[in-house]
């Protein structure tokens, strides 16, 4: 396997962490980087780095011919691909909220209002609108066998696709209700919502994006290997 490395790549509407193979030349990355951040072979410029956190550049993949080995390209190292030309492609543009305009009230506003969730919480007398003596309710116990460290598949809406990943939490939490358990999994991929922190309360620590938090009966834990992540003709 000393061919192949593992290396995080980085554009301005992807992140991702992919296994490349050395003889892969700059030209067929191009072919392979543009189904994954939408930017065309003519438009992209590769620069290699040491990590997100360095802002040195260690090489520019300019030669087209050139195999990946020839610059030096190691595992944990960073591909930043850019676009010579976002105006035509709109790189960048779909996670740039800046030009949004934002619908904000005060809370006096928000208060006043009939069509809130605080306005149903008031009518129905629920949460803290609740009388004192449901409030008090404890919450039944639920017994749940999912250790921490085990490997698990997390069940996806989309049919046949399966997210795989490590428990890494399991307990109640802060956010929501705040009733009922929840597992924290950190997943192989970055198809979560979080880095294992919500709303300025942390569970587990990972990676932004690779971290998630589900109900018990999504997770089945059992002998989930890593799915490789190797490029080949349909996939990279």
């Amino acid at each position: 396997m000393s061919g192949v490395v593992s290396v995080f790549v980085v554009s301005p509407d992807t992140s991702s962490e992919r296994r490349l193979e050395l003889h892969t030349t700059v030209e067929q990355l191009k072919g392979k980087l543009e189904l994954i951040t939408g930017i065309p072979v003519a438009n992209q410029i590769i620069k290699l780095y040491n990590s997100e956190n360095d802002p040195t550049v260690l090489a520019e993949l300019s030669d087209d011919t050139k195999p990946l080995g020839f610059y030096g390209l190691r595992s944990l190292q960073l591909l930043k691909v850019d676009d010579l030309n976002p105006s035509a492609t709109l790189t960048g543009q779909l996670t740039d909220v800046s030009q949004v305009d934002k619908f904000e009230l005060t809370n006096a506003e928000y208060e006043a209002r009939a069509d809130t969730v605080l306005a149903f919480k008031q009518r129905n007398k629920v949460g803290r609108f609740a009388p004192k003596d449901q409030t008090k309710a404890t919450t039944p116990e639920i017994d749940v066998n999912i250790p921490i460290g085990s490997r698990c598949e997390v069940e996806s809406t989309e049919a046949g696709f399966s997210k795989r990943g490590t428990v890494r939490f399991v307990g109640l939490t802060k956010f929501g209700t705040g009733e009922g358990v929840w597992v924290g999994v950190e997943y192989d991929e970055p198809f979560g919502k979080n880095d294992g922190s919500v709303q300025g309360e942390r569970y587990f620590t990972c990676r932004p994006k690779y971290g998630v938090f589900v109900r018990p009966e999504k997770v089945k834990v059992g002998d989930y290997p890593e799915e490789g992540l190797d490029l080949d003709d349909e996939e990279m």
